[in-house]
């Protein structure tokens, strides 16, 4: 007869158990959520960051503190979301330098392996831009230009994607840059404009106020389509290299172990916060592209991502880049 109360106690023990994790999961959340930022305040990461933990805010019941972790290419950030806790109080926004390029680095976190996909969130337009005084108006007379002139020119390497973006430049078109390593977009933007560098690749929410006081001129959008937010920049395709793409995005990521319903409403949340037109005007402003419907799933950003990774990982080991191309 004990034996049988005490294993009666055990089986109650058991349903408590799934019971409170049940309770956990139905009551979350239950207090603030971090959003690590894996970059320094101010940037376009940063912004849209801010903009979608405002309106997350209200789906959630709960506010979204940013935290901003930066160094490393973004490396350092994701690594803390890597090792935290897998409750869903802790998450990131990615994008293709910290979830894709930053392979670069010696991490010590598997970037396929230790993260829960929550949603793509946009598509960030990737610009390049040139030098007013560059004898060539498209990226057709600019390889003509560089044929006639071999050696003459200047590509910046302030992060990875540029880095890799130089890289498939002169895979397709069979012509050689100088690469000149910088420390960011700022100070690259800076000397652009003052024409002491010829070529560089930037998001297009960083470009297109120089390109429209006319201090700039952009040669192509490096996305495979014309922007909804830049719609009078051309393409590579359209304008003479094919298959020269490089564009940028934002996603949602949670630490490896985050349960499925957690996962859920959180991107439930996301979901209802790119519906919002007001954000949709946000990010148009930002010269970002809002992800379709369909990649704002955890199935679709991972299947995003393993796309990406396909693309430009063997690139990135085939040319050497690394941490000391920076």
């Amino acid at each position: 007869m004990r034996g049988f109360w005490a294993a009666l106690a055990l089986l109650g023990s058991l349903f408590a158990l799934a019971g409170g994790t049940d309770a956990n999961a139905q009551s979350y959340p239950s207090r603030p959520i971090t959003l690590v930022v894996p970059f320094p305040p101010g940037g376009s990461t940063d912004a849209a960051a801010r903009i979608m933990a405002e309106r997350m805010r209200a789906s959630l019941g709960q506010s979204i503190v940013i935290e901003n972790v930066g160094g490393s290419g973004g490396s350092i950030g994701v690594g803390r979301v890597a090792r935290a806790a897998p409750d869903g109080y802790t998450f990131d926004i990615g994008q293709w330098d910290t979830h894709v390029g930053s392979i670069i680095y010696k991490l010590d976190y598997d970037l396929e392996k230790d993260f829960e996909p929550i949603a793509l969130i946009s598509n960030n337009p990737q610009l390049l831009v040139a030098k007013n005084d560059l004898p060539a108006n498209t990226l057709g007379e600019l390889v003509s230009w560089m044929k006639a002139n071999p050696g003459k020119i200047n590509f910046v390497n302030q992060n990875a994607a540029a880095n890799v973006t130089g890289v498939l430049f002169e895979n397709l078109t069979k012509q050689k840059v100088q690469f000149i390593p910088y420390r960011g977009a700022g100070p690259a933007m800076t000397d652009l404009i003052a024409g002491v560098v010829d070529l560089l690749v930037v998001q297009g929410a960083v470009a297109l106020p120089q390109i429209r006081a006319g201090k700039i001129k952009a040669l192509a959008n490096l996305s495979a389509a014309r922007s909804a937010s830049m719609p009078d920049i051309a393409t590579a395709d359209e304008t003479g290299v094919p298959g020269l793409y490089m564009s940028g995005w934002f996603g949602f990521w949670a630490p490896k172990g985050t349960p499925k319903d957690i996962l859920a409403k959180l991107n439930a949340a996301t979901v209802e916060a790119l519906a919002d037109p007001a954000i949709q005007k946000r990010f148009t402003e930002l010269g970002l592209d809002v992800a379709p419907r369909a990649q704002q799933t955890p199935e679709g950003l991972a299947a995003f991502q393993k796309t990406e990774i396909e693309k430009w990982w063997p690139i990135i080991k085939s040319a050497g880049i690394g941490v000391q191309a920076q």
